[in-house]
C-alpha cells in the first residue's frame, strides 16, 4: 500500500467523524464515530490504517469496552492475534485483576481476566479515543500484572489538546500511533 492510499484511507476516518456541540454537556463538542461505523468503506479504512501500523508479530489485541471492541476485534482477526476484552467491573464471569483511575469527573475501574494473557505475551492495544490516556494507562497497568509486554497503542482518533500522550510517554509508553489527531 502506498503513503497516498494510506493518507486517503486517514482522510476518509476524518471526514466521518462528526463534531456534536453540547454533548453531553453545554461546553464539549463530542466526537461521533458512529458515521464512521456506518460507512462500509470508511470502517474498512479505519480498520485496514489500524492493522497497517500494527508492529509485527503481535500475540494478542486487546480493547476496552466499549468501543475499542468494535476496532480490536477485527484487528485481532486480520493479526492472527487472540482479542482479549478489558471491561468495567462485574461485566466479566470468571477471575479477575482491575485498576482504578482518574477521570476528569470521577473515577473508573477497568478489569481483565485473571488468565487471559500469558506473561510475556506481545499485546497491541486498540481502542477509539485517546483523551486524557486514562483508559490506556490503567489497560498498561493490567498488563503489566499480568507480566505482558506492551508493544504498541493505536486509536482512531487522538484529541491532542487533552495531553493524553504526554500522560502515556511519562509511564513509558511512547508507541503510540493514532489515524486522525485533533
Amino acid at each position: 500500500m502506498t503513503p497516498q492510499e494510506s493518507a486517503a484511507r486517514r482522510a476518509l476516518v476524518g471526514e466521518l467523524i462528526v463534531d456534536v456541540p453540547d454533548f453531553p454537556k453545554p461546553g464539549v463538542v463530542f466526537k461521533d464515530i458512529t458515521p464512521l461505523l456506518a460507512s462500509a468503506k470508511g470502517f474498512q479504512a479505519a480498520i485496514t490504517e489500524l492493522v497497517t501500523t500494527a508492529p509485527k508479530h503481535i500475540d494478542v489485541v486487546v480493547g476496552m469496552e466499549a468501543r475499542g471492541f468494535i476496532f480490536a476485534a477485527p484487528v485481532a482477526l486480520a493479526l492472527g492475534a487472540g482479542f482479549v476484552p478489558v471491561r468495567k467491573p462485574g461485566k466479566l464471569p470468571g477471575e479477575t485483576i482491575s485498576h482504578s483511575f482518574e477521570l476528569e469527573y470521577g473515577s473508573e475501574t477497568l478489569t481483565m481476566h485473571r488468565d487471559a494473557i500469558r506473561p510475556g505475551a506481545r499485546v497491541l492495544v486498540v481502542d477509539d479515543v485517546l483523551a486524557t490516556g486514562g483508559t490506556v494507562g490503567a489497560t498498561a497497568e493490567l498488563l503489566k500484572e499480568m507480566g505482558a509486554e506492551l508493544v504498541h497503542v493505536s486509536v482512531v482518533m487522538e484529541l491532542s489538546f487533552l495531553g493524553g500522550r504526554e500522560r502515556l510517554a511519562e509511564r513509558g509508553i511512547d508507541n503510540c500511533t493514532a489515524l486522525v489527531t485533533v
